[in-house]
Parts: C-alpha cells; structure tokens; sequence
C-alpha cells in the first residue's frame, strides 16, 4: 500500500523509543524515590511514571485525533511516542489509553472485565513467576 510504513520503519521506530522510555523511567523513578526520602517503601516513583505517561498518552492521543498530520507521520509518531517511548516509559498509559476508549464506546461492562482480568491475572502472573523461580535449584 502507498503511504503505508515498513515493518523494518516500525519495529526501528518502536526500538528507538522505548530505548529512550526505559531510560527515561529509569531516572524519573530513581528521582522521584530520591525525593520520597530513604527507608519510603511505597513506590513513588512508579505511580509518578505511571500518572505521567498516562497524561503524555492522553495528549498525544488527542494530538493525533486532531487529524493535523499525513497517514503516515501521525502512524510514525504513534509507533514512536506511543507505542515504544511511552510503552518503555510505562504500560500502564496503554492500559489507561485502552480503558478510556472502551468507556468512551459504552462498553463499561468491556473496561470493568479488563480491570479485573488485567490486575488479578497481573498479580498471579508474579506469584506463579516468583513461585517458579524460587523452586529452580
């Protein structure tokens, strides 16, 4: 298709950014618990990152609503910004990206079973990890 972004571009552009989001989230959340004080065991610096990534989603999201910028471009931007800055920045803005869509399609009963099946599911998938790791000798 004309105009449409090679997998080689979008894989690139996702690299780039979450290189650059995991990094970013590394030292915001080293600043932020730095800021909380030594022996704070309530984490932070993860709902510091988690909060703003969710309003950087939110922006760019209506940033590219506004429809200003080529197929292509807004696509770039998205798989840049979106997709790898703020997915190595923090899952949790596409969480909260996707949650908010579902409720703005009326699909309430949709969110409240992803909210669920995303945090017990979340919450088991560490506990059987954990479990699993313990047990290897």
């Amino acid at each position: 298709m004309a105009g449409e972004i090679s997998p080689l571009m979008a894989s690139l552009n996702v690299a780039l950014g979450g290189a650059v989001g995991s990094v970013l989230r590394y030292h915001a959340g080293r600043f932020v618990g730095d800021l909380a004080g030594p022996g704070n065991a309530f984490p932070w610096g993860t709902l510091a990152v988690n909060i703003a990534g969710s309003l950087m989603m939110g922006a760019l999201v209506g940033w590219l609503a506004r429809g200003t910028l080529a197929d292509q471009a807004a696509e770039n931007a998205r798989l840049l910004i979106g997709v790898g800055l703020l997915g190595g920045f923090t899952t949790f803005s596409a969480f909260s990206s996707e949650l908010v869509a579902m409720l703005h399609r009326g699909q309430a009963g949709m969110a409240a079973g992803y909210i669920a099946a995303s945090l017990a599911a979340g919450m088991a998938a560490v506990i059987i990890g954990l479990i699993a790791a313990q047990s290897v000798q």
